[in-house]
């Protein structure tokens, strides 16, 4: 699945990756105007990663981590020693998972991780430049404390992570997950930024915040 925003100011190109057993959307990001881009979540499946870099004609910059459970962060550390790109995000409140990113590799059945270190923690209301595309920085706690969103405001696209999905949300019931929080970072946090931002999740098909207003069975009649 791709998604083509280039009639937006700056123009930017996304195309999805899922990799792994649990199917993970890895975002390719390519700023237009510039060929520069970044990876969004490497889960794993390292080369078929850079395969879709190189498919998109990008010079990857950076890695950005929503949050670093090992589906979404797995591939980081072998990135990182392969091509010395640096790490942005998540937020710090993630470091506990990372710094358990080999045992819960190992935990889920993943390939072999290597170990990493971001080489910037974000906090809500930093900016993060991709070329000459600005991102937004959302702290949005709930499903991990550390869990970050990438909003693109000038495409009205935002990358969510596993905060929302198309018809359902992110699972609270892992370590430090909290479902109250995970609901007031969904209604306080990112359904302010209009019903017309689509948003693309770290599992299954893109929504708008809109659609996901008015018929998502976990936040209908939600205050």
């Amino acid at each position: 699945m791709s998604t083509d925003a280039t009639q937006q100011e700056p123009p930017v190109k996304v195309a999805i990756v899922p990799v792994t057993a649990f199917q993970q959307n890895c975002s390719v990001v390519r700023c237009e105007r510039t060929g520069k881009g970044a990876l969004i979540d490497p889960g794993g499946e390292v080369d078929r990663l850079l395969a879709a870099v190189e498919e998109l004609d990008m010079e990857l910059e950076k890695i950005l981590l929503t949050h670093a459970h090992a589906d979404h962060a797995g591939a980081t550390g072998e990135l990182v020693a392969r091509l010395g790109v640096p790490v942005e995000g998540p937020h710090q409140g993630d470091q506990f998972l990372i710094d358990s990113i080999v045992q819960q590799s190992q935990m889920f059945g993943l390939a072999e991780v290597e170990q990493f270190s971001p080489t910037r923690f974000l906090v809500g209301g930093d900016k993060v430049q991709v070329g000459e595309l600005e991102f937004d920085v959302l702290h949005c706690p709930g499903h991990t404390p550390g869990h970050v969103v990438f909003f693109l405001d000038a495409a009205r696209l935002a990358f969510v992570g596993d905060v929302l999905f198309q018809g359902s949300i992110g699972r609270s019931d892992f370590p430090r997950g909290d479902h109250a929080t995970l609901i007031r970072s969904i209604q306080g946090v990112l359904m302010p930024l209009g019903d017309d931002v689509t948003f693309l999740p770290g599992h299954g098909p893109p929504s708008t915040f809109g659609h996901e207003r008015k018929t998502n069975p976990f936040l209908v009649g939600e205050a």
